[in-house]
């Protein structure tokens, strides 16, 4: 009987599922709203609806699924199975997600940290193939990141590693959730740049951007500071270009500190490539250290939205052989 494995990727408006097969090839996918305002038990159920749509559309049976790997926002306990808090998702504390699966499933259910879950996608089968040493950044509604080292991934002791998001870059800065303020997440990420650019049309400055708005600023977008970008908008030209000098600033110290081969930048914000990107380089070009810097390539991600689904049965699928006792195929998951 052939045997697939499940990967979920959990996110505030959207839960993102995939079906493969044990050689990682995709059997079929699909997205469905996660409506994360209607409570923990109720976004359980989507994501436990979502999967069984996804098996009746491929007829495969729950005997067939080997396991399956979810990729869940905020803090948690891997080892435990449990979702200790998501910023996002209203009265999501301590939400023991394997436990609340062993009652529907008789497979194994692995949680991880939804950036890693991205991470292990990008390692394995996009941009960060090859690479013993590198960093994963996301580029969403927050700043998250995923640390490599030795071809071992680094959780650290309350399984939070990498917060590269709550890096300080301003000793007086926005007011951050962390309960610390202007921490690097708030000002590169497309919530932080838009807020850039709406202090800046406070300031008197304009853009062609207010036309397509009709003056509501809470319609702006990154995506329109991008397409304005490319309309040599100036002051969309100026914060994509402060945007990226700050995020190198936060590089040049993580290039400084974990002397990674490759940063890869994933998320939605990615899409917005050289623009971003350029300003990025050359700060860590500028203020890296030199042999740290010259080593280390910036690139963007290349699975796009499947690195989560992608990466989150990956993890399952070698937590699964640890359990078994396959050391050959363990020596990743640390």
């Amino acid at each position: 009987m052939k045997s697939y494995i499940l990967g979920v990727d959990l996110g505030g408006t959207n839960i993102k599922a995939g079906l493969f097969d044990t050689g990682f090839t995709a059997i079929g996918e699909l997205s469905t709203a996660t409506e994360a305002a209607k409570g923990p038990a109720f976004v359980l159920e989507r994501i436990r609806n979502a999967v069984q749509l996804l098996m009746e559309e491929h007829g495969v049976a729950l005997e067939q699924i080997q396991c399956m790997g979810l990729g869940i926002p905020g803090l948690l306990d891997p080892e435990e199975g449990l979702s200790i808090f998501s910023p996002n998702f209203p009265e999501w504390e301590n939400i023991h997600i394997v436990n609340e699966m062993k009652k529907f499933y008789s497979f194994p259910v692995f949680i991880d940290n939804d950036v890693r879950v991205n991470m292990y996608g990008e390692w394995q089968f996009g941009a960060g193939r090859g690479y013993r040493n590198q960093v994963l950044l996301t580029l969403g509604t927050g700043l998250g990141s995923g640390i490599i080292t030795q071809d071992r991934v680094l959780y650290g002791t309350t399984f939070s590693a990498g917060e590269i998001g709550h890096m300080n870059m301003y000793r007086n800065g926005r007011p951050c959730r962390c309960g610390s303020s202007g921490c690097l997440g708030r000002y590169v990420s497309a919530v932080g740049m838009v807020n850039t650019f709406k202090e800046k049309l406070g300031e008197g400055r304009t853009s062609i951007i207010q036309t397509w708005t009709t003056g509501n600023n809470d319609a702006i977008t990154a995506l329109m500071i991008s397409e304005a970008y490319d309309l040599e908008d100036r002051l969309a030209v100026e914060v994509m270009h402060e945007t990226g000098v700050l995020l190198g600033f936060g590089l040049a110290n993580v290039i400084n500190l974990l002397n990674p081969d490759v940063v890869i930048i994933g998320g939605g914000m990615a899409a917005a490539g050289d623009r971003l990107l350029r300003s990025v380089r050359e700060t860590v070009n500028a203020h890296a250290l030199k042999l740290a810097g010259g080593k280390c390539r910036i690139v963007q991600a290349q699975l796009g939205s499947r690195a989560g689904t992608l990466g989150a049965a990956y993890y399952a699928y070698k937590k699964d052989c640890v359990k078994l006792g396959d050391e050959g195929k363990s020596n990743i998951i640390r």
